[in-house]
């Protein structure tokens, strides 16, 4: 067991609803900052007072998609996942169980060749699990064209709605889980879950931060569902790191500029466009790329990200960002000062540590 493991997150801990209906707006959130083992507390709106000119945001453009359609399997109601458009035309899919106050719990996958009913008159065959060793997620397949020939993309605009886990207290528009950076690529695709660190960012908080010479680089990690289990690294996922973005990270490294992801999407993608150097390139394709302390961040030199399980494969991410002793210090910090967990939580920034 990790020291992370030995910490337990109180279920009052979890952001039952959005910033916006505790009273305030996106931004009302609170924001843990740690510079090495150094730990200070703000509000998300004094980010602009944190950074420099010269920094560099690196954000997640990928909106995130109605993923969710319930069916049903023979006579037991399920709930789809859809996580992952697959190049063959296959979707990876989660399959869960209604929890009877519109959310899901697990049930086990599969199995092979079972079809779900979907709404419109539309089928899904599950076919093979991604990992033999990890069954949640299957590759399936849509036998019966959806939405008038639309497809899948067609199907969740017409029938789905967000992803909902049962630490929310109730439903949400999907407004809710897209933030201020999202664009619609206009081919259905998008992301899963939300890309959630950027959610507290509002168009005015982006406006201060450029005028006080912080630049904002995009790239699109299309993220899949959260793993759900302990440990299970992520999936690929699909990415696109552009020319113009590659440059202004070059560009701003080489003039003393610091690199911040917004989000672990973010660093992801980045470090699967970058060289061993730390040079990064335009890329785009899929990315299997885990980050781990072993591994270490090459173009990366902080982070902005929301607070994640003790178990969860991404404290690796962001062990390697920050460092061990860090990334401990600042979770108990969290639990004592009672920070707020998940997608409409809090939020943890990552720099490096100050020296003289």
């Amino acid at each position: 067991m990790s020291v992370f493991e030995a910490l337990r997150v109180p279920e009052e801990l979890s952001a039952r609803v959005p910033a916006e209906e505790r009273g305030g707006g996106r931004d009302d959130v609170r924001l843990m900052v740690s510079r090495g083992t150094a730990v200070s507390h703000h509000a998300f709106r004094e980010l602009p007072g944190l950074l420099r000119a010269g920094d560099v945001l690196v954000v997640n453009t990928s909106p995130t998609l109605a993923a969710a359609v319930s069916g049903r399997l023979g006579a037991e109601p399920v709930v789809v996942h859809f996580s992952t458009h697959g190049d063959d035309g296959r979707w990876a899919v989660e399959l869960r169980a209604p929890d009877g106050r519109g959310a899901t719990r697990p049930r086990p996958g599969g199995p092979a060749g079972a079809a779900v009913r979907l709404p419109g008159g539309a089928r899904l065959v599950l076919e093979e699990p991604l990992d033999p060793a990890a069954v949640r997620l299957w590759w399936a397949s849509l036998t019966a064209e959806a939405a008038g020939g639309a497809g899948v993309p067609g199907l969740l605009a017409r029938y789905g709605r967000p992803i909902r886990y049962g630490y929310t207290e109730r439903d949400q528009p999907l407004s809710a889980y897209r933030t201020v950076f999202a664009v619609d690529p206009g081919d259905g695709s998008g992301s899963a879950e939300m890309p959630s660190a950027s959610r507290p960012f509002t168009p005015g908080l982006v406006a201060e931060l450029v005028s006080r010479g912080v630049q904002f680089a995009p790239l699109t990690l299309h993220t899949g569902v959260a793993s759900g289990e302990a440990h299970e690294p992520p999936y690929p996922e699909r990415f696109s790191v552009p020319a113009t973005t590659a440059w202004l990270v070059n560009a701003a490294r080489a003039g003393g500029g610091r690199i911040v992801a917004v989000g672990t999407t973010a660093v992801r993608a980045l470090e699967s466009a970058a060289d061993p150097d730390g040079t990064v390139r335009a890329a785009d394709g899929w990315t299997g790329l885990v980050v781990t302390p072993g591994r270490g961040v090459r173009a990366v030199d902080g982070l902005l990200t929301g607070l994640h399980e003790p178990a969860a494969s991404h404290l690796l991410m962001l062990e390697a960002v920050a460092g061990r002793a860090a990334l401990g210090r600042a979770y108990t910090e969290a639990l004592d000062r009672r920070y707020l967990w998940h997608e409409f939580g809090d939020v943890h920034l990552l720099l490096p540590e100050d020296r003289a």
